[in-house]
């Protein structure tokens, strides 16, 4: 057995083994590279991931980050390598690395069909603390235009509007789940230019007068369609169908480009109701996903 950092050039063999997961859920798996480097986001592969190989065949995989003061590691192990303890080495490595860190909290997450998993984390002292959904809509055709309450504008996002989108999902998200905001500065050099592609915009925002008081941020290519990786009305805002308005333009703009499959990831127990919204417009549950919490001191 070979065990190796992580590259991003192993990011389809390792969409490949994830896909395989999905035979717990009974469906075909849509899962490709680019959701994969989008796990990555905040990993450095270099000193924080392993992968396993036998006979130069992917096995496992598993990878770590900070998070506020949680050590969040993830990892799978191939269909046909199950049982052979790598499933424990992975929670073991995780738990290890959260240590060296400082980390008061290791943290990770399970497939709800997977009860085996869940076990394994169980055995090891650890607790379910939380349950997500991912979420999905099939468009039909194009959804009903965006209505919002006058004097409010539903536009696209432009690079000027980068601070007051940042601090809109700051605001929005402060209510959610163990949210840690990330500086400014930070998540712009990592989102520059993603608010629109060769198709058109991929941001859409609603002002009031000169402020943005809520925001979505939408990938093109992300579980087999379009994505959205970011929704948040800030507190005041809240109440008045501008979530709605931006997921309507949200769905419009993918169904002009000719992608009818939108997905998103949600809290269950979201404080503000995001589950039924998304239900509300047409989605649906697809997986559920539990996360899991060992305390460290």
């Amino acid at each position: 057995m070979n065990v190796r950092p992580i590259t991003r050039d192993d990011a389809a063999a390792v969409a490949a083994m994830a896909a395989d997961e999905s035979v717990l859920r009974g469906s075909p798996s849509l899962l490709q590279a680019s959701d994969v480097l989008a796990w990555w986001e905040r990993v450095d592969l270099g000193r924080d991931s392993w992968l396993f190989e036998n006979a130069g065949r992917l096995v496992a995989a598993g990878w770590f980050h900070l998070y506020g003061d949680k050590g969040a590691f993830f990892g799978m192990v191939a269909q046909d390598a199950k049982g052979l303890g790598l499933g424990s080495q992975l929670v073991e490595l995780g738990e290890a690395r959260s240590r060296e860190r400082g980390s008061a909290r290791a943290h990770t997450v399970v497939l709800s069909e997977d009860p085996a998993a869940a076990a394994l984390l169980r055995d090891r002292g650890y607790e379910q603390v939380r349950v997500f959904f991912e979420m999905a809509i099939a468009l039909g055709g194009p959804p009903p235009p965006p209505v919002l309450p006058d004097g409010l504008l539903l536009d696209e996002f432009r690079e000027p509007d980068a601070r007051g989108f940042h601090d809109a999902i700051e605001e929005a998200f402060q209510d959610h789940w163990e949210y840690h905001g990330t500086p400014f500065d930070e998540w712009w050099e990592g989102r520059r230019g993603q608010h629109a592609d060769a198709h058109g915009p991929l941001w859409f925002v609603v002002r009031d007068g000169g402020a943005i008081v809520a925001a979505v941020r939408n990938e093109a290519d992300r579980n087999g369609g379009g994505y959205v990786g970011t929704l948040g009305v800030r507190r005041e805002w809240r109440g008045r169908g501008l979530g709605k308005a931006l997921l309507f333009r949200t769905f419009a703009e993918f169904w002009s480009r000719g992608v009818a499959r939108v997905t998103l990831g949600v809290d269950a127990e979201s404080p503000t109701g995001a589950t039924r919204l998304y239900e509300n417009v047409g989605m649906v549950v697809e997986s559920a996903i539990d996360a899991y919490e060992k305390a460290l001191v």
